[in-house]
């Protein structure tokens, strides 16, 4: 009996899904194992089993060469050979060495390639990431046929042991920029790590900041246009979006569609997105502020439709915004989590029916239901899920400062959220640039496209923060610390 073959039965026997069996042949007897939920059992039986059948010399080394695959290691570490089982690997012993070969005959089952379902666009590629890492690394390298094309890959979580692989093109990206992400990938000290939104919210640079850091996106289009201006890609297994950094805030409202039409319609759309922001976050606190404190600023004409829809509300417009805001949150929450047609027709139905009824009931004024219902519409513009979810919670803060202090109550709100962009970072890199610092030569790739003609740089991330000659970069081993 082979002294590792038994020390791995002994600790894998339990599971019912764990194979281990001798197979002897006229020259001598093999003993084999493995998981058959990881394994190809086809490739076992038509090229493993018959290819060792035939072999009359024992030697581990001569079996490693007369075996038809590619990827096969003689493994001597019973750690090592632990992991490999448990990737789906399978272990060929021999009864006189304590070495065994270790066979990547891996049962991969993912879904197809398919259209994105979050990002979508009218023009463009209609292909997203899925859930395999090595087909996402594919979609990258097909798009990116370039030998500086650097794929690291790293195992994080220690009960899930996930693959995840760090992509960037060597001599675009800042090595500072690389060895702040490697170094907070090999840093993570957590046991469950399933998706790569897990790892965004643990490598953050403000983990109590609404937004998010990175740029999340399952089109391989986007993520390729990030890593030629130098960004940094991260994707993991299991996952069927990457993110990348550093982000600016402006990446946040850019849909590649932008880039497939004409930098005129681009944008417009840019900028249309831009004040449905500002539209999104300000338009109910400015209708509690102005009804509750500056009333003198609404203008005659439309005094008339607002005191005739008001006059028989029972609750000030702060509780009446409230009411309505949180209504229409449940709608979204409810629409998302029940199956796609049953959440269209409750976002439908339900918006239609809740709306008609509250105002019939008094409970709210037609004028603020339009205003909340565009509101809502509003945040759906941003092209980013999770920068949609900010909008969407950053509208709370300016409605509670607007029914204690009116307009003097938004502005205050405003310029701490000023103050926090200024100071937050991503990977160390400001969020707010190419505003600051000031950077007028990224200009026209900010908040409008300009013709792509016109770009006679590349805009990198790559670049100094700032032009002083003073300045110094931190040594590699100082990052983070």
């Amino acid at each position: 009996m082979n002294k590792r073959y038994d020390q791995a039965v002994k600790l894998h026997g339990k599971s019912s899904d764990f194979l281990h069996f001798v197979y002897p042949t006229p020259s001598f007897t093999f003993y084999i194992c493995y998981y058959k939920t990881l394994v190809n059992s086809n490739s076992l039986n038509q090229y493993i089993l018959p290819t060792v059948h035939g072999l009359t010399n024992t030697s581990i080394q001569k079996i490693y060469e007369e075996l038809p695959f590619s990827d096969r290691t003689i493994l001597t570490d019973y750690e090592e050979m632990t992991k490999k089982l448990l990737m789906g690997y399978i272990m060929l012993f021999n009864p006189t060495e304590d070495a065994c070969i270790a066979l990547q005959v891996i049962q991969t089952e993912s879904r197809s390639i398919e259209a994105p379902q979050i990002e979508f666009s009218v023009i463009g590629p209609k292909e997203s990431f899925i859930e395999s890492l090595d087909t996402n690394i594919m979609l990258i390298r097909r798009r990116l046929p370039l030998t500086q094309l650097r794929v690291e890959e790293y195992i994080i979580g220690n009960v899930t042991q996930t693959r995840c692989v760090v992509m960037y093109i060597e001599n675009i990206a800042n090595p500072i920029n690389i060895a702040h992400m490697v170094k907070r990938i090999t840093s993570l000290n957590t046991d469950v790590i399933t998706d790569s939104t897990s790892m965004t919210q643990l490598m953050e640079d403000n983990k109590y900041s609404l937004f998010p850091q990175f740029i999340e996106t399952e089109r391989p289009d986007r993520l390729v246009h990030v890593l030629s201006a130098g960004g940094i890609a991260v994707i993991a297994d299991g996952s069927s979006q990457a993110f990348s950094g550093p982000a600016t805030l402006g990446q946040f409202i850019v849909a590649y569609e932008d880039y497939y039409l004409p930098w005129h319609i681009g944008s417009f759309f840019r900028i249309l997105r831009i004040l449905a922001i500002l539209f999104s976050i300000l338009i109910t606190p400015m209708y509690i502020a102005v009804l509750t404190y500056h009333y003198q600023l609404i203008p005659t004409l439309l005094l008339d439709p607002i005191i005739s829809s008001r006059i028989s509300l029972p609750f000030p417009p702060f509780m009446e915004v409230i009411f309505m805001e949180l209504t229409i949150e449940l709608l979204r929450e409810a629409g998302a989590r029940l199956p796609s047609k049953i959440g269209q027709t409750i976002g439908i139905v339900g918006g239609i029916v809740l709306g008609t009824a509250a105002v019939q009931a008094a409970l709210t004024s037609n004028i603020l239901l339009i205003l909340v219902a565009l509101s809502a519409l509003s945040s759906f513009t941003v092209p980013i899920f999770h920068m949609s979810n900010t909008i969407r919670v950053l509208r709370y803060p300016f409605i509670f400062a607007a029914s204690m202090l009116g307009l003097v109550g938004i502005l205050i709100c405003a310029c701490f959220l000023l103050t926090h962009l200024l100071r937050l970072k991503s990977l160390g890199t400001p969020f707010l640039q190419p505003f600051y610092p000031l950077r007028p030569q990224d200009w026209m790739d900010s908040i409008i496209r300009a013709p792509l003609n016109d770009f006679k740089n590349r805009q990198t991330l790559n670049r100094p923060l700032f032009k002083s000659k003073k300045r110094k970069l931190k040594p590699l081993q100082d990052i983070d610390e």
